[in-house]
C-alpha cells in the first residue's frame, strides 16, 4: 500500500441504489489510461486503490488492459475483499454489436477479468462504428452508419440474455441522449439500469440528468474533472477546465483542497456516480476522500450550479458517418435522431 495513502472505510463511501435493489459505490476507480499510462500502472493502480478502500472498478475492453486488471482483481480477492464487496463494470465496443458478438465479448470480459460475473455491462456507444485505436479525430470507418433504432434493439436483446443468464447482473447504456433512450425505453423488455455519460461543472447537463431520475437509470458520469489527461487529438481551442474555474476554485480554497475534490463532492452531492482516473496515489486516495467526508454546503452546491457552461468535452468525432460532419450531431442537440 502507498504511504502516501491510509486507507478509508469504504463503510464512509457514499452509495446508490438501483432499480434492482442493489446498492453501488458513488465513486469508483475509472481505467482507461488514454495513450500515456501502461496496461500494467493500471492493474497495479487497481490493487492499491483497493487497499486504500475502493470497491468500484469501471472497466472496458476496448481499454486494452482487462487481462492486467484481471490478475490485479484476483490479489485483490486474495487479499482485500470478496467478490461480493466489489462492483466490477465491463463495456461492450463498437465492432461487436452483432448480435452473435455480443454475448461472445462479454464472456472474453469475464475472461480477462478472471470473474464469473459482472455486476454492470454496458454499451459503449450506441454506434457500431469501429475506429483504430489513437486515430486522428476525421479518421472515418468506411463502414460507419448513423444510429439506426431497428440495429440497436438487436443488440440490446443480446444485452437483456447476459442478464437473464447471470453473466451480468445489471445493464446499460454509455453516451446516449434522451431521443435515443426514448425509442429504447418503448421497446425494451427489459430496462437499463445506469447511464454512463459526460458530467463535471462545465457540462452539466441538468436536463438530461433530471429526465435519469425520473426513469430510475443511475447517471455515471466520466470525465468528473474535465478530463486533463485527453489525447492531445481531442482537444479543441474552445474546450475549458472545470478545475480552472474561478467559482470552484474559491470554494476549493475553502476547504483547503485541490479543485478536483471540489468537483467530485458536487457530482456526488447531485446524485451522480463518478469514475475519476489516476495512477497517482496521492491523487486516487483524495479523489476517495472527497467524496466521504466534509461535504459542500447548500450554497456552495449552487454556486457551482451556476459555472455551467455546456462544454462537452468528449466529442466522439471518430464515430461520426460522413466526412465533413459536425460532431454535434452525435448528440441529437435539437432533440431529435440525426438522420442518415
Amino acid at each position: 500500500m502507498s504511504q502516501l495513502s491510509p486507507p478509508i472505510a469504504p463503510s464512509l463511501v457514499p452509495q446508490r441504489t438501483l432499480a434492482s435493489g442493489a446498492k453501488i459505490p458513488a465513486i469508483g476507480l475509472g481505467t482507461f489510461g488514454s495513450d500515456h499510462v501502461s496496461g500494467a500502472q493500471i492493474a497495479a493502480t487497481v490493487l492499491d486503490a483497493a487497499r486504500i478502500g475502493y470497491r468500484h472498478f469501471d472497466c472496458a475492453a476496448v481499454y486494452g488492459n482487462e487481462s492486467l486488471i484481471g490478475e490485479a482483481l484476483q490479489s485483490v480477492l486474495k487479499t482485500v475483499a470478496p467478490r461480493e464487496e466489489l462492483w466490477v463494470t465491463s463495456k461492450l465496443w463498437n465492432d461487436k454489436h452483432a448480435a452473435k458478438d455480443v454475448i461472445p465479448a462479454c464472456n472474453q470480459s469475464l475472461r480477462d477479468l478472471q470473474l464469473d460475473y459482472l455486476d454492470l455491462y454496458l454499451v459503449h456507444w450506441p454506434f457500431p462504428n469501429f475506429h483504430a485505436p489513437g486515430c486522428r479525430t476525421d479518421s472515418r470507418s468506411p463502414d460507419a452508419r448513423p444510429y439506426i433504432h431497428a440495429e440497436f434493439m438487436e443488440t440490446w436483446g443480446e444485452m437483456e440474455k447476459l442478464l437473464e443468464q447471470g453473466l451480468v447482473r445489471h445493464i446499460g447504456t454509455s453516451n446516449m441522449t434522451i431521443p435515443k433512450l426514448e425509442l429504447l425505453l418503448e421497446d425494451a423488455r427489459l430496462r437499463p439500469h445506469c447511464n454512463e455519460m459526460e458530467l463535471h461543472p462545465h457540462f452539466q447537463q441538468p436536463e438530461f440528468l433530471t429526465y435519469l431520475m425520473g426513469k430510475k437509470i443511475q447517471p455515471i458520469g466520466f470525465s468528473p474533472l474535465g478530463s486533463p489527461g485527453r489525447p492531445e487529438r481531442d482537444r479543441t481551442p474552445l474546450d475549458t477546465s472545470p478545475l480552472e474555474d474561478p467559482i470552484v476554485r474559491a470554494i476549493a480554497d475553502e476547504h483547503r483542497v485541490h479543485p478536483a475534490a471540489i468537483c467530485l463532492k458536487w457530482a456526488v452531492q447531485r446524485g451522480e456516480i463518478v469514475i475519476p482516473f489516476s495512477v497517482n496515489p496521492r491523487n486516487y486516495a483524495a479523489n476517495l476522500r472527497a467524496v466521504a467526508e466534509d461535504p459542500l454546503t447548500h450554497e456552495e452546491m449552487e454556486k457551482i450550479t451556476t459555472a455551467d457552461r455546456r462544454c462537452r468535452l468528449i466529442k466522439g468525432q471518430v464515430f461520426l458517418w460522413k466526412p465533413d460532419q459536425l460532431w454535434e450531431d452525435l448528440w441529437d442537440e435539437n432533440g431529435a435522431i440525426t438522420p442518415a
